[in-house]
């Protein structure tokens, strides 16, 4: 036999090896029961309405179905999905299975922009980025921006911010959520009976008359420039009136 031939025969035999290798360990680990839970929560806005109890209590329906020591055709991944995205604090989740038989989960959680503020707090809701509402947590309280809307104003129900009107003021939102100053100088913003919006300054006497919640990117940066240009020739107390939504021009009284 020629030596080009056995290098080829042996190479064909370490590859059957590995093949068979592998076929044999797939199979092993497709019938290895569950040896644990790995679990990993994203939380890039340091956010923590849900945690390692909560997340178990929904794997596990609270105990009662415990993944340890079940076998992979008695673990359904999917569902195991499914009842974690039924928390609406969950706003991703993905399950499969590691080498050793761990099942790993990894979460991401749902991020709120503002809190919707009623007359009676118990009514308090949170809405996210999607502008779909979230419930109150007893276990973290978010550091958002409040909205509120005065008696005869647009009601702040769960369907508010699905329609074309509320998506607008969603995207408000967003902006003043998006910028560090405007999330740190707006303290407030409440819905007039008009559908307009008042903003309200963590810093300065003025109320910020915005206007309907268009045109937010032209009016933020002519409040920016009234900031910067302004008050720091006339004074912060000077006015107490700032109107932005009239193009090409800000109104002080």
């Amino acid at each position: 036999m020629s030596r080009p031939v056995a290098y080829s025969l042996f190479a064909l035999c370490c590859l059957l090896l590995l093949v068979g290798g592998a076929v044999f360990g797939r199979a092993r680990q497709a019938q290895r029961a569950c040896t644990g839970v790995r679990l990993r929560i994203d939380n890039e806005t340091n956010n923590f309405f849900v945690g390692k109890q909560e997340i178990t209590a929904l794997l596990t329906r609270d105990g009662r179905e415990p993944l340890v020591g079940r076998t992979p055709p008695e673990l359904n991944l999917a569902t195991l999905e499914k009842r974690l995205l039924a928390n609406r604090f969950v706003q991703h989740a993905e399950v499969h299975r590691g080498i050793t038989g761990e099942v790993r989960v990894r979460i991401r959680q749902n991020r709120p922009l503002a809190r919707l503020v009623h007359a009676d707090a118990s009514h308090d809701q949170y809405v996210d980025e999607e502008g779909h509402v979230l419930p109150l947590s007893a276990r973290f309280t978010a550091r958002v921006l409040p909205i509120t809307s005065v008696p005869g104003g647009p009601e702040l129900t769960p369907k508010f911010f699905q329609d074309s009107a509320g998506r607008s003021y969603l995207a408000l939102l967003k902006h003043l959520q998006a910028d560090p100053f405007w999330r740190a100088q707006v303290a407030q913003v409440t819905l007039l009976p008009s559908g307009k919006v008042v903003l309200w300054p963590q810093v300065g006497e003025q109320l910020i008359e915005f206007g309907y919640a268009d045109r937010a990117d032209e009016k933020l940066a002519k409040l920016l420039a009234f900031y910067r240009h302004v008050l720091p020739s006339t004074g912060w107390d000077c006015y107490r009136r700032v109107n932005v939504e009239y193009r090409n021009q800000v109104v002080c009284q």
